[in-house]
């Protein structure tokens, strides 16, 4: 069984059409799996639009808390009350079409590996809608910026489809700390800490305009979380 988790704040406009392609999805193929919903302390409809599918998707399950905690902190709670044999990690806008979860799976199965990663950075990888010229700087100097101070060896961590084991997933977001945005950064350097085989694998990324990063808060925020998982780890 697939567990998929997805972190959830103020996605009552773009949540409910990810549910039902992620069911679609699986249905389609006959594959057993579960989906977690996250609402990280949204402040609008999120978590009572997610509960309102339950009859229809019923492998769906939403759970949650009050204050909003940042992604990482989601993902972790919906990691540790997974009970899949696989854990996919996808954002709530599907920017990764749910179809190239079998990519990653693939990666799994035959790499072999027990964590795949998806990369916009790859040659391979298509991007069908790019980020903001801006976005993309913040992105390639996060970069050098992680690989300066924690690891190097990837050339995106921040893509938001990624897919484990679900014993690692499990292993290594119970180790974890980082409640935000840095969070990524955290698992895979754990993964390499720990020995986990992970591979970066191509896939399509469609930019969404909505997004929850704040340009200023946000950045300063991933920065002093980079220095305490160098802290906390070295550079590995």
């Amino acid at each position: 069984m697939t567990s998929i988790v997805i972190a959830a704040y103020n996605e009552e406009k773009r949540l409910v059409p990810s549910l039902y392609a992620i069911r679609d999805y699986f249905t389609a193929r006959k594959k057993d799996y579960e989906l977690i919903v996250v609402d990280d302390g949204s402040t609008d409809n999120t978590r009572k639009i997610a509960e309102e599918q339950i009859p229809v998707i019923p492998h769906l399950r939403v759970i949650g808390y009050g204050a909003n905690m940042g992604k990482g902190y989601a993902l972790r709670t919906g990691v540790l009350d997974s009970r899949g044999d696989f854990v996919l990690l996808t954002d709530a806008d599907l920017s990764t079409p749910i179809e190239e979860v079998s990519k990653l799976e693939q990666a799994v199965h035959d790499g072999p590996c027990d964590i795949a990663i998806g990369s916009r950075a790859l040659a391979l990888s298509r991007i069908l809608k790019k980020q903001p010229w801006w976005r993309q700087s913040m992105g390639k100097l996060f970069n050098r910026i992680v690989k300066a101070l924690v690891m190097g060896g990837f050339e995106d961590t921040q893509c938001g489809f990624k897919f484990f084991t679900g014993a690692s997933a499990r292993c290594l977001f119970g180790e974890a700390r980082v409640n935000r945005f840095a969070f990524d950064v955290e698992i895979l350097a754990l993964a390499r800490k720990k020995g986990y085989r992970v591979r970066e694998v191509p896939i399509v990324w469609i930019n969404s305009p909505e997004s929850k990063v704040d340009p200023l808060k946000d950045s300063v925020q991933m920065v002093f979380d980079l220095l305490k998982i160098r802290s906390r780890l070295g550079k590995v």
